[in-house]
C-alpha cells in the first residue's frame, strides 16, 4: 500500500514543470485556450466590436514580416 502511494506521488510530481517568466506570455496566449462553446466566442466578438467600434482582425496573429 505504501509503495502504491509512493508511485502515485511520483507520477503526480512528473506532471509539474517550472515555467520561466518569458514563456508564460506564450502559454497564456488566447490561441492556446480551448473553445468549448462557439456561441461564447461570437458573443465576445460582438462585445469587442461594440466597445472598440471596429470588427475583424481576429483570425491571424503575426508581425507582418512573413516569418510566422
Amino acid at each position: 500500500m505504501v509503495h502504491l502511494a509512493f508511485v502515485l506521488l511520483l507520477l503526480g510530481a512528473a506532471g509539474c514543470a517550472t515555467v520561466r517568466p518569458e514563456q508564460r506570455a506564450v502559454l497564456a496566449d488566447p490561441t492556446m485556450q480551448f473553445d468549448n462553446d462557439p456561441g461564447d466566442g461570437a458573443a465576445r466578438d460582438h462585445v469587442l466590436e461594440n466597445r472598440e467600434g471596429s470588427s475583424g482582425g481576429t483570425s491571424v496573429k503575426g508581425g507582418g514580416c512573413g516569418c510566422n
